[in-house]
């Protein structure tokens, strides 16, 4: 592996734990530095579960606040992840690498859509409640499902679901979601790693760098203004689509 390799890998793992602190999308960098560095999809897919980890824990620990605010139907939330992420990726596994890659371009379309549209599904008269409502559940089995099979895009499709469920302030979301990416990409790293599927040296190159841009950008978060973070992460995902579909 060269020096530029290890610089690329690095930096795209920052940049991902700062984007997935603010608004998810941030497995787009990492699984795509990996696939640039050489690795087949699916273990660039599966070895992305392993980096963003720390970057879900210290983005979690610096929402700890708002988290606390969210109540007891977080556990229920937690279990309806376990197992939507538990299917996704038994799925992944049981594909082989050109079936998936010729997924790739297709899924991160769907996700990008779903985060771009995300705040106009919510009717505009419509109050908070709480997002472990039977629609929230559907909705986080379905979005974890994903999740576990392809984590690019999961947490711009987590953000829009539980907005769609509950509605309620971003940072309150942010942080939920957050959360449930751990339970997620848990479940899913003991799957990847029982089926031999991850890239050990890439994952120790990059997981520092992803904790230390999660819990940095949970304070860029704080700050910034919420539309400009949303059409960044948007363009990002039709940029790394348009890759996949022009290179496959």
């Amino acid at each position: 592996m060269t020096l530029a390799v290890i610089v690329l890998l690095f930096v795209a793992g920052f940049l991902s734990g700062v984007v997935n602190a603010i608004a998810g999308g941030g497995t787009f960098l990492t699984f795509g530095a990996m696939t640039l560095a050489g690795l087949p999809p699916i273990a660039a897919n599966a070895t992305s579960s392993i980096t963003q980890f720390p970057g879900y824990i210290t983005s979690t620990l610096a929402y700890l606040r708002e988290l606390k605010a969210i109540g007891k139907g977080t556990v229920v939330l937690a279990l309806v992840s376990a197992a939507g992420s538990l299917g996704g990726a038994l799925f992944l596994v049981s594909l082989s690498n050109p079936a998936f890659r010729a997924m790739v371009p297709w899924l991160l379309v769907a996700a990008t859509a779903v985060f771009a549209v995300g705040p106009k599904l919510r009717p505009k008269n419509a109050g908070e409640s709480h997002p472990a409502s039977p629609l929230g559940l559907g909705l986080q089995t379905a979005t974890s499902f994903y999740g576990g099979f392809f984590g690019a895009g999961m947490g711009i499709m987590m953000l829009a679901s539980l907005g769609l469920a509950s509605g309620g302030d971003y940072h309150r979301l942010n942080a939920l979601k957050n959360f449930l990416s751990i339970v997620i990409a848990a479940v899913a790293i003991a799957v990847f790693t029982s089926a031999g599927a991850i890239s050990w040296l890439h994952a120790a190159i990059m997981v520092p760098a992803v904790a230390l841009g999660g819990y940095a950008g949970v304070g860029i978060a704080r700050r910034a203004p919420q539309a400009l973070l949303r059409w960044i992460v948007v363009a990002l995902g039709l940029a790394l689509a348009a890759y996949y579909f022009f290179t496959g």
